[in-house]
């Protein structure tokens, strides 16, 4: 037991007749070992992007919000009244009439000629 432990600190398994067998394995594992790295490594960069992305969906989505509140402040009619106020056009005091318009039916040739 103490010269197992003894050769393993010693690293002797890199350097016995078999060592060409252990050094492949290690070279596995460290391949491995970088692989595995680089996807952590690419894992945290799409996680960082998606929070990133997302702050920015909340700003725009705030902004938005904003101006449609100052879109609908423009529409109301208040507000155009006083600006057109400004210009020297004002309301109207007589509501609008409704005004319909009835097209009349046209004759075709035929119908014309037979007319009675």
């Amino acid at each position: 037991m103490k010269r197992g432990i003894y050769s393993l600190l010693k690293a002797r398994f890199l350097v016995d007749e078999s060592a060409s067998q252990n050094w492949r394995f290690i070279l596995f594992l460290i391949l491995l070992a970088i692989i595995m790295i680089a996807n952590t490594h690419r894992y945290e960069q799409k996680v960082f992007r998606i929070a990133e992305l997302n702050n920015e969906v909340k700003e725009l989505r705030s902004r938005f919000v904003d101006r449609r509140s100052q879109l609908m402040k423009l529409r109301m009619e208040s507000t155009i009244s006083k600006k057109m106020e400004a210009r020297g056009i004002k309301p109207s005091p007589v509501p609008p009439q409704k005004i319909t318009v009835t097209k009349k039916e046209s004759k075709g040739f035929w119908s014309s000629l037979w007319q009675e």
